[in-house]
């Protein structure tokens, strides 16, 4: 299959307009009440230019996803560039993911309801949501790329995914957290970093291989699937 033409510069810009527009009407007015003629009106394109770039409601939110891919990539930089330690590499970027969607969150059991459905777009796990998915893992190849640990090489290949399905854990924690600042989140996540640490340490002793060695067997198996 031939890769997607590449969008102009000006098409680029229109769209991060658009995804722009809803994100602020998402935060003002919520999820369900803002229609893509309200996304149109606001981000002062026509309601069929707005179709051209999202083909849906659910679409423009993957444009949404991106661009908050984008900034937890940027806001987690420093922690990847500075810190070698495993846990506090992988904790600041859940951390930081926490950070980066906070303006959300008042909103983001609406958009969990409709994540939740398999056949939605909005899944975490969806065809639409692969590009969001790809660079978080991403993410987590680079928290173990410049970590002091070493991981079996039987479990490296997936381990990020492993950490990326952590961090929807996580996520789905923080959805339903309503404690200032998501503040149980945040002792969620340095509650269970540790406990990650010491499992991966672990599968480097003999007694701890074969079950390494079963989790990624099944991760395999539940990807072909």
């Amino acid at each position: 299959m031939p890769p997607p033409p590449r969008r102009t510069a000006k098409a680029e810009a229109t769209r991060a307009t658009i995804v722009a527009a809803a994100r602020r009407l998402f935060r003002e007015g919520g999820y369900d009440a803002t229609t893509m003629r309200a996304v149109a009106d606001a981000a002062g394109v026509s309601l069929g230019n707005a179709y051209y770039y999202f083909a849906s409601k659910e679409h423009l939110v993957q444009g949404f996803y991106d661009q908050l891919s984008a900034e937890h990539l940027e806001a987690v930089t420093i922690v990847l560039a500075e810190e070698p330690a495993f846990s506090a590499r992988l904790a600041g970027v859940l951390e930081r993911w926490v950070d980066v969607a906070a303006p959300y969150h008042d909103f983001a059991t609406t958009f969990f309801r409709n994540a939740a459905d398999p056949r939605s777009p909005l899944s975490p796990f969806s065809p639409e949501s692969a590009a969001a998915r790809e660079a978080t893992v991403a993410i987590h190849r680079e928290v173990l790329a410049g970590a002091d640990l070493r991981v079996p090489p039987a479990l490296r290949e997936d381990l990020p995914e492993l950490l990326w399905l952590l961090q929807m854990g996580v996520v789905l924690f923080w959805v339903y957290d309503s404690s200032p600042d998501q503040a149980r989140t945040r002792t969620l996540i340095h509650g269970v970093v540790p406990v990650v640490d010491r499992l991966i340490r672990l599968t480097r002793l003999p007694v701890a291989r074969g079950i390494a060695g079963d989790v990624v067997a099944l991760v395999r198996s539940v990807r072909a699937g």
